[in-house]
């Protein structure tokens, strides 16, 4: 009765199918006629507005009692998390970018930096480190340049290089700023170029964030 109600035969679709948003893919409605956007995770729902069974979303009616609509989520109240229009499994290890890494966990996601930030100090094999982004790779790579290459760069800069010992002084590394999940690390350092005092940060990680509950995704 509601096919016969809601289905009109034969099909009127517009010429031109819908342009979708990103992770919305093109499907037949749910009276298998019109081309139209699959509704994502979270999406309002119904018999003709399908979800993206492609995401293994089904149209979910427990809440439409409470006067809020159905809407799309995973079957039988599995959890998932969507990032960038693209829905992910509970469990599910995905990488944004090549520089980080996350996990899909409890309708949200932790990340990890994949990319290490430490600081590399002079030495005498290299004595002037600079870190540069190389084609080809993701992370940035720390280089040695030529004295040369590095008298002709500061030759452009306020202050002159130094032609004096420098005595190397630094504090500990502070603790992490963020109790879980990425933080950073700081600290006060003489270990540069012109041994002046500067502060210093590195990124850090004590513990992975507990995931948010499902009505609070991150």
């Amino acid at each position: 009765q509601v096919c016969a109600q809601l289905c009109r035969r034969p099909c009127y679709c517009p010429w031109v199918p819908p342009r979708c948003p990103p992770g919305s893919p093109l499907v037949l409605d749910g009276c298998g006629c019109c081309k139209i956007c699959a509704r994502r995770l979270g999406e309002p729902c119904d018999f003709l507005h399908v979800c993206d069974q492609s995401q293994g979303l089904v149209c979910d009616y427990s809440s439409a009692s409470t006067g809020t609509g159905a809407t799309c989520n995973f079957e039988d109240d599995e959890e998932g998390c969507e990032v960038n229009g693209r829905v992910y499994r509970e469990g599910e290890v995905f990488q944004p970018s090549c520089k980080i890494q996350c996990q899909c966990l409890d309708g949200g996601f932790n990340c990890i930096p994949l990319c290490q930030e430490d600081v590399r100090l002079p030495t005498p094999d290299c004595p002037y480190p600079r870190r540069v982004e190389i084609p080809g790779k993701c992370c940035p790579e720390w280089i040695c340049e030529a004295q040369d290459q590095h008298l002709l760069r500061d030759a452009r800069a306020v202050s002159p290089l130094l032609r004096f010992p420098c005595q190397e002084w630094g504090t500990e590394w502070s603790a992490c700023s963020a109790t879980c999940g990425v933080g950073f690390a700081t600290r006060v350092s003489n270990q540069n170029r012109y041994c002046r005092l500067e502060t210093q940060r590195r990124l850090c990680m004590v513990r992975p964030c507990p995931a948010l509950p499902a009505a609070f995704p991150a």
